[in-house]
């Protein structure tokens, strides 16, 4: 028997409610044909995991695991892997944390049938990685980098093909050397791994948050420099920032939503991107005849295809780029940590990712 971790089914309103964490005993799985057994040492929460518990998204299961980012070992090969696969037995691997979605450029190739992220999902065929023992297709991992660390690796799948894909797929060609770019609410996962990206890319990078301590850290890591988006007038500051041989922004990297067109249309370039990968401010966001006037383009994204998640998995492997943690909690049964990790996210504590050492045990770890 394995233990596994979801959400248990309370009465309350959507926004209201609060799901509780359920430890589970459940049989470990046997691999079919060509699918992989793999040992999980580590997984990661996404601020989808929170929205589940407040039950404000779709399709809630309530016995498939959390989580949809996982580093582990494969132990074990079904019949008929192919040669690659039996490569990797034994070897750590990262889960692609969506299915679906194969190579299509402009999105899941049938979003309304086949396209899902796994963890308390009904659609992601029971696969969560909020468990000890998982089997996937063989073709739904990557080999793992080698300079990564359990953390690291959990903390990468999810942010780094959302980042990846609004960075270099969606930012109509701006991912390049001595592009200006901002990056909208660093300290979130996926803000984050845009500007480790965009950084190792050779791109000039600003960026906003709330909090002055992440502003410097982001600096410390290749931004060069940042405002801070509480204060009236902060696209004012941020003009000023901008070099004096190229100052506008060619394209904002945003996960806020709300006033972000209003705020950056005057400093961005004619036909200048917004590449829009959430909406943390709230569903809508207002749009401005000065934005059309000006050629700018708005692209929605989001995640990415597995042919992506490839990519950026072996960019990362290449640059030897290492995914933030802000925190590691050690047990799949350390019930109180994890809830601590999510309050962590509630509060908007985090610099970084939030990472669950699945063979561990007791209290929270130190950051790293």
């Amino acid at each position: 028997m394995q233990r596994s971790l979801t959400v248990k089914k309370t009465e309350g309103k959507p926004g209201q409610v609060y799901y509780p964490l359920q430890l589970n005993q459940t049989p470990i799985p046997t691999p079919g044909p060509n699918q992989l057994l793999i040992k999980l040492s580590a997984a990661a929460l996404n601020h989808r995991d929170l929205f589940i518990r407040q039950h404000l998204y779709p399709g809630i299961s309530f016995s498939t695991p959390l989580f949809a980012d996982g580093y582990g070992i494969v132990t074990a090969l079904g019949a008929n892997c192919t040669p690659t696969s039996t490569q990797l037995l034994n070897q750590p691997v990262l889960l692609n944390p969506s299915r679906g979605w194969a190579s299509a450029p402009d999105g899941p190739e049938n979003l309304a049938r086949d396209f899902a992220i796994l963890g308390a999902s009904a659609g992601c065929g029971g696969v969560g990685t909020g468990q000890e023992w998982v089997v996937v297709d063989e073709d739904e991992v990557v080999p793992a980098p080698a300079h990564l660390s359990p953390a690291e690796g959990a903390a990468l799948p999810l942010v780094g093909v959302t980042g990846w894909r609004a960075l270099v797929s969606k930012s109509g060609g701006n991912a390049e050397p001595g592009r200006n770019l901002l990056v909208t609410g660093i300290g979130g996962g996926v803000a984050l791994q845009v500007l480790l990206f965009a950084v190792a890319r050779g791109c000039n990078v600003w960026v906003t948050s709330g909090d002055a301590a992440k502003i410097e850290r982001a600096v410390g890591m290749g931004a060069k420099g940042g405002v801070d988006y509480k204060k009236a007038g902060w696209e004012k500051e941020l003009a000023g920032m901008l070099p004096a041989e190229r100052p506008y922004l060619d394209a904002v990297i945003d996960g806020a939503g709300g006033d972000v067109v209003g705020k950056t249309v005057r400093l961005l370039k004619p036909g200048g991107v917004i590449s829009c990968y959430g909406m943390t401010v709230g569903p809508k966001m207002d749009w401005l005849m000065q934005a059309t006037l000006k050629q700018v383009e708005l692209k929605g994204t989001t995640m990415g295809s597995k042919a992506e998640f490839k990519e950026m998995v072996e960019f990362v492997r290449e640059h030897k780029i290492r995914p933030v943690v802000s925190r590691v909690v050690k047990g799949l049964d350390n019930i109180e940590g994890i809830d601590g990790l999510f309050d962590d996210m509630k509060a908007g504590r985090q610099f970084g990712k939030l990472v669950i050492l699945i063979d561990g045990e007791g209290d929270s770890s130190p950051k790293l």
